[in-house]
């Protein structure tokens, strides 16, 4: 009864969640789209995770002269002469860059899962078993730290396989099936991109196995969306089956080396026992005076991820230097100034405040904060017309950034400890429910100020607009009751900080 009860909520939630996304263009705009450029010396650039572009080895194409090639040319040719109307609707879903795709797929699971286990009778909470994940409550849970992190090393696959791709694909220049033979026409906007090895069948078999990884319930499903995206490309006339056997080999190889570093980063540790959660509680009881503790009925005895700020950063050597500093005493002149400001928002909150934290609140049954900046991202790759390994590019810096947030926002939040409003202004209620983990700072600020510095800088005419979501992301956790304005100043400045690290590294990678 539960599962099914989960399901239908899971369903109802996705719906909500996407429905109410403030869209810069529709789904129309990115059925197709002549790439702005190709990116000709895109296999020099410096991976993140592979040494090189050359350490996954992919054996040379047959000429397109040879009999091998012709027979696929054929079959090429064969499956687009009997197309049904539902796989061109297919080939349409999967776009000329799928990293769109996935990338939707990704912020759809995330959805999906994003649901808080339901208490037992004696009051505890169960926790999700990785090692188990049908056994109720189901794995994952995908609060925000889960969330980032899946989107992080999902983006970094597929940056890094691309670049493995681009290297092969100007090594060998084995030309389009359209191009070698000029009766096809393809589905897709013609490129002068070499087609071996095909990087839509590098981010389709890079995204399923990663994806898998984060969503093990999901495997079949993934693997189904994989196959459906490696065959749309040749049925829209772009890619013969060796050119997807070799992106395959790409994506699948880059999935391990990215899997492996996730083996090790430390996020199978974030989620403590009750012991390791009362010892950080007492740390900053003893260090500051204060402590956070989990207003709900009945009381989560233990904070969502406590260790999550322990786990390995990509661009930030140590989180250290990126902790925000020590906040307000409660009581204080300085806090009470905080306080004051959330009492006169409660007794005289607008319906344009309302609303801005009602679509920002980013809760349960949603894909995060960081889901809605790659949303923001992937318009913004429609409407520069990125190609698949630009567009790969800036969602690996991006995700990356977000997640270095994340964990700097979680290691502020575990080290000081610090009271929601709720708990610490007699009386005082919030619109939006109550985030289990302490306040101080803000994960909406942190996060959003993060994914719009690395935006900024990929986008520069966008700056701008991605400053503004990122204050209005911040001030809506205020609006919400569910922080003070320190939290959200802070944040911004968190974020900011760590961006700059990821941004830095992108100065460096040969892609501009």
């Amino acid at each position: 009864m539960k599962n099914k009860y989960i399901f239908i909520v899971l369903t109802l939630g996705l719906l909500f969640g996407l429905s109410c996304e403030k869209e810069l263009l529709t789904r129309a705009d990115y059925t197709d789209y002549a790439f702005a450029g190709i990116d000709e010396k895109g296999g020099s650039w410096k991976p993140i995770l592979l040494s090189g572009a050359s350490q996954i080895v992919i054996p040379a194409p047959k000429e397109v002269t040879s009999d091998e090639y012709k027979a696929e040319l054929n079959n090429v040719k064969l499956a687009m002469s009997t197309l049904s109307s539902a796989q061109r609707e297919k080939i349409a879903y999967w776009t000329n860059n799928p990293i769109l795709r996935w990338n939707e797929i990704a912020l759809e699971l995330s959805t999906k899962y994003n649901l808080i286990p339901e208490p037992n009778a004696d009051g505890s909470y169960p926790v999700p078993d990785a090692a188990n994940p049908g056994k109720y409550p189901l794995f994952p849970y995908s609060h925000p730290p889960y969330t980032c992190r899946a989107l992080a090393y999902l983006s970094v696959a597929q940056f890094d396989g691309l670049i493995s791709a681009w290297n092969y694909k100007f090594k060998y220049n084995r030309k389009a099936p359209y191009e070698v033979d000029n009766s096809i026409v393809p589905a897709y906007a013609k490129t002068a991109l070499p087609a071996y090895p095909a990087d839509g069948a590098v981010v389709a078999a890079a995204s399923r196995d990663i994806l898998i990884a984060m969503f093990p319930l999901e495997k079949d499903y993934l693997i189904a969306k994989a196959n459906e995206n490696m065959v749309c490309l040749t049925w829209a006339g772009v890619n013969v089956q060796s050119d997807l056997d070799a992106g395959a080999i790409i994506g699948s190889e880059v999935a391990k080396v990215a899997l492996q570093r996730a083996g090790s980063d430390g996020m199978k540790k974030a989620q403590t026992p009750r012991a390791v959660s009362d010892s950080i509680k007492a740390a900053a009881l003893n260090r500051f005076g204060w402590q956070w503790d989990n207003q709900e009925t009945p009381t989560r005895p233990v904070g969502l991820t406590p260790l999550f700020g322990k786990v390995r950063m990509w661009n930030v050597p140590m989180v250290e230097e990126v902790r925000s500093p020590v906040p307000p005493k409660p009581g204080s002149a300085e806090f009470n100034v905080a306080v004051q400001e959330l009492q006169d928002i409660t007794k005289n909150l607008t319906i344009e405040q309302r609303k801005i934290a009602n679509w920002w609140s980013d809760g349960l049954n949603t894909y995060t904060p960081p889901g809605h900046w790659n949303r923001f991202a992937k318009n913004f790759l429609i409407k520069y017309k990125f190609n698949p390994l630009r567009s790969a590019r800036t969602l690996a810096y991006m995700n990356m950034a977000i997640m270095d947030a994340g964990i700097s926002c979680w290691d502020t939040k575990y080290y000081y400890h610090y009271p929601r409003p709720i708990q610490a202004i007699p009386g005082f209620k919030t619109i939006l429910g109550t985030p289990n983990f302490p306040a101080y700072t803000s994960g909406h600020s942190t996060f959003s100020a993060a994914g719009a510095e690395v935006l900024s800088y990929i986008f520069p005419e966008e700056a701008q607009q991605c400053q503004t979501w990122a204050r209005e992301a911040a001030e809506s956790r205020i609006y919400g009751g569910i922080h003070y304005r320190f939290d959200a100043e802070a944040g911004l400045a968190q974020g900011k900080k760590v961006a700059v690290y990821a941004v830095n590294r992108a100065k460096k990678d040969g892609a501009e």
